[in-house]
């Protein structure tokens, strides 16, 4: 055969290959779903478990209703809250925790939070503050 049979045959064939080869594109779809419905708001870690009344300070919620923390976050820029992280697990709490869906005890509203001291501070995405009193 000739070099240019060759090369004719080749590109065909190669031609051949490129048309019927499939399209790929990227697909990439993030669902990170509703924010769980937890009396108290829950730890901006995941699995996102609802949090004891008394771990976060008052400033987390707007008209008694929990701004957030983790992916559902949405509080202003900037954003500093207290927490008080003896009631997370990762700190060794182990006392009882609200059930996702409970309602808040009206003794435990948010507006009677007055003796809330956290002891650190957190900006709802997980990056924790220096420690206050």
């Amino acid at each position: 055969m000739h070099p240019i049979k060759i090369l004719a045959a080749t590109t065909v064939v190669a031609f051949s290959f490129a048309v019927a080869a499939p399209k790929s594109q990227a697909q990439i779809a993030v669902n990170i779903g509703p924010a769980p419905v937890c009396p108290y708001g829950y730890y901006d870690v995941a699995p996102y478990n609802c949090a004891p009344y008394g771990y976060y300070g008052p400033e987390w919620f707007s008209s008694g209703v929990f701004i957030g923390s983790g992916p559902w976050f949405h509080g202003p820029d900037h954003f500093n809250g207290h927490v008080d992280n003896h009631f997370h697990p990762e700190h060794g709490y182990h006392g009882p925790y609200p059930a996702r869906g409970e309602a808040a005890r009206p003794e435990n509203h948010v507006d009677h939070m007055e003796n809330f001291h956290g002891n650190e501070t957190r900006d709802g995405h997980g990056h924790a503050g220096g420690e206050h009193r």
